[in-house]
């Protein structure tokens, strides 16, 4: 169901407050309910006057991933090795899309699109040549970390925020049938894993392993 929102005064409009707009909308009803003309209804306004802003779709997408880039709150430098600050920032961005998970997605193409995504780039790969990596080294791991921390939102086990919560059962359901009708002599490991795949014991758990799964990948492949 479309939630109800005020309606914007015309001459409060400006580029933030309508991605801000947007972006509670996909938080609300997924991606494919953030059209020009659904935000121009919530702002009273007619589709025309959201031109000045977004020319597009597409572009209206960048100012969703720049609300969510914004939201990463980025630590000050600490005098840490460099490794352990790079967990911190992988920290500070699972934080934001945390938050986020219906509208992850549109993150990593869109990075070089906004100011607060490009501090976060310069952030990330800076940390990464300090720990002696090339600037494609840097580059390509730091593409590979946020896809990462993205996946890590988005498929969370037991967690489809695509789904009202029948469709999630009913889903969870389905999955269990299938895990129970497997062979336990060719499938042991699977089935004693099982309830991982239907639920997610600790999301606290979950996510600082992710974190540290990741962090471990890059000093394990550190240049010497």
């Amino acid at each position: 169901m479309a939630t109800v929102r005020e309606p914007k005064h015309r001459e409060r409009l400006n580029r933030e407050s309508l991605a801000a707009c947007a972006l509670q909308i996909a938080d609300s009803e997924g991606l494919e309910a953030v059209t020009i003309r659904r935000l121009a209804t919530e702002n009273a306004v007619t589709p025309m006057a959201l031109y000045w802003h977004f020319a597009d779709k597409d572009a209206l997408f960048d100012g969703i991933a720049e609300r969510m880039y914004a939201e990463v709150n980025l630590p000050e430098p600490a005098g840490l090795p460099w490794h352990e600050e790079l967990r911190a920032a992988l920290v500070a961005v699972l934080a934001a899309l945390r938050a986020h998970p219906l509208v992850a997605d549109v993150a990593p193409p869109r990075i070089m699109k906004s100011e607060p995504g490009l501090a976060l780039a310069e952030c990330v790969i800076g940390l990464l040549r300090t720990g002696g990596f090339s600037p494609a080294q840097a580059a390509q791991i730091g593409t590979f970390l946020l896809c990462s921390i993205v996946t890590l939102v988005t498929r969370e086990p037991g967690q489809d925020q695509r789904l009202d919560p029948e469709a999630q059962d009913e889903a969870l359901r389905g999955k269990r049938a299938q895990l129970e009708s497997m062979n336990p002599k060719k499938y042991p490991n699977l089935l004693d894993s099982s309830e991982f795949f239907l639920f997610c014991p600790s999301e606290d758990v979950y996510f600082s392993q992710g974190i540290d799964f990741l962090v471990a990948g890059v000093t394990g492949i550190q240049p010497r």
